[in-house]
């Protein structure tokens, strides 16, 4: 199994984003610092500001939730899927795109971590 971490601003909010929205499980969780959740072959690892991996660098650097690395979710109906997540007010950076492999689109986590949604051709 692929395991990914991504830092959250909120574990309880990040937790029903990924479990009722995308059919992410909760495997476990550490109060707000961390939650382990998994879908298919993926564990995510959602860390939070009070989890070891919120720490400051040596250098005085902060992780931070968002930037343009993401996970990839594979779904079957992409516009039925980007329709629901709209209605629950999920915020898009753009509009469904087609590739040679298939469509996708970038939604967020509600700490602004990037998400692909693919849909195979």
């Amino acid at each position: 199994m692929a395991q990914v971490r991504y830092i959250v601003h909120d574990v309880d909010q990040a937790v029903a984003f990924y479990r009722d929205r995308l059919g992410f499980e909760l495997q476990q969780q550490f109060g707000p610092a961390m939650a382990i959740m998994s879908r298919d072959n993926l564990g995510l690892w959602l860390a939070g500001p009070q989890a070891s991996a919120s720490k400051p660098m040596p250098d005085g650097s902060r992780p931070e939730p968002g930037g343009w690395s993401r996970i990839v979710v594979t779904v079957g109906d992409l516009e039925a899927t980007v329709t629901a997540l709209r209605s629950e007010g999920t915020v898009f950076r753009n509009d469904i795109l087609a590739g040679p492999g298939g469509r996708q689109v970038l939604c967020e986590d509600p700490s602004g971590n990037p998400i692909e949604l693919f849909e195979p051709a």
